[in-house]
């Protein structure tokens, strides 16, 4: 039997690490073998013992937490949840974070941050947890050094289609944890006359705009944070806004997204089982439903009732996936047509658009 999840909390505010170490302590199969103010007290920790999941800050004197991230993604890695303030400027450095192999990021208020804690009780324990059992990469560090490959598309502006009919293929894609590398792997390999489609990563407010335009620089295709009304159209992705539910609508030979409030939907918000739901009703048969890594059962059900309106459904295997959670459960379900390694999705999409 597997033991409790060692966890170091490393934080400089000494409310949100005593906060967090009962909230952590409060949860049966999680143990805090210690907390730190700053990444060098923390390293002192490690010397002793090594942990399963360290819960980091970004903004600490002396280190700051990217730094220091990127010192165990180099040298040791260890799972990484980061638990920060998020500011429409930040979330470029938590993005960052997740690009060196943090696996979940959880947005913690400036102000209120003890209280918000206190009630995010349940996301924080799932979130250790899943990254206990992540699997992990080590960064190499030449790579924080190369810039993004750039093409013609820099300079030229991408082409926007013309509306498309009803009968042309649409794609929606949900993911959670380990997700954010797992789409820009699925997105690059797309063409610019990709199909249209909606994605929902699971990720706080204020931090889907960032991680669009980190997309859209690397992407032959057009990724943007959605707003509502959006067109879906060829050569365009439209990225779910944080802690707002994404729906895909159509009006005539139009499809265009619908952005709502709303209750958390399987702890989520927005939830995949929303977005996937909304397409088997305005879509049907001429849906594509993609789900990939990430820990929970969203999109379960969604996709189980895209399948029985005609549409076809790709699951990404458990070998390529961070967190084989939300593709098992819908495995289970019996929702899933293929189930396919991360390198293939893109090119199965393509197939079943054909």
């Amino acid at each position: 039997m597997k033991g409790k999840v060692k966890v170091l909390v490393v934080d400089d505010s000494a409310v949100a690490r005593q906060t967090l170490a009962e909230i952590l302590s409060s949860d049966a199969g999680i143990e805090v073998m210690a907390t730190a103010a700053d990444p060098f007290i923390a390293a002192e920790k490690m010397r002793d013992e090594v942990p399963d999941v360290i819960m980091l800050d970004v903004e600490m004197p002396r280190m700051d937490g990217i730094t220091f991230l990127h010192k165990i993604m180099t040298q040791h890695p260890i799972p990484v949840v980061i638990c920060s303030s998020l500011t429409e400027r930040g979330s470029e450095t938590a993005l960052k974070a997740l690009e060196y192999g943090a696996v979940e990021i959880i947005q913690k208020p400036r102000l209120g941050a003890k209280q918000f804690l206190e009630e995010s009780k349940v996301r924080i324990c799932d979130a250790v947890k899943a990254a206990s059992v992540a699997k992990l990469r080590r960064i190499q560090p030449d790579i924080l050094k190369v810039s993004p490959k750039l093409t013609a598309d820099a300079v030229i502006a991408k082409p926007r289609k013309a509306m498309v009919q009803t009968t042309e293929k649409v794609v929606v894609v949900g993911a959670s944890t380990g997700g954010t590398e797992a789409l820009r792997v699925f997105l690059e390999a797309l063409p610019l006359d990709a199909p249209g489609m909606v994605i929902v990563q699971h990720m706080p407010e204020r931090f889907t705009s960032a991680f669009a335009r980190r997309l859209d620089s690397l992407c032959r295709v057009s990724v943007k944070e959605a707003e509502d009304g959006d067109s879906v159209i060829r050569g365009r992705a439209l990225i779910a806004p944080g802690n707002r539910h994404t729906l895909l609508k159509r009006s005539g030979a139009r499809y265009y997204v619908e952005i709502k409030d709303g209750p958390l939907v399987c702890r989520q918000r927005p939830s995949v089982d929303v977005l996937f739901r909304s397409a088997a009703r305005y879509a049907g048969r001429n849906a594509v439903g993609v789900i990939m890594t990430g820990m929970g059962d969203d999109g379960a059900r969604g996709m189980l009732e895209m399948k029985e309106t005609g549409a076809s459904t790709i699951a990404q295997d458990e070998d390529s996936c961070v967190v084989f959670g939300m593709p098992k459960e819908a495995i289970k379900l019996g929702a899933v047509d293929k189930v396919v390694p991360l390198e293939a999705i893109a090119g199965m999409v393509l197939k079943e658009c054909a």
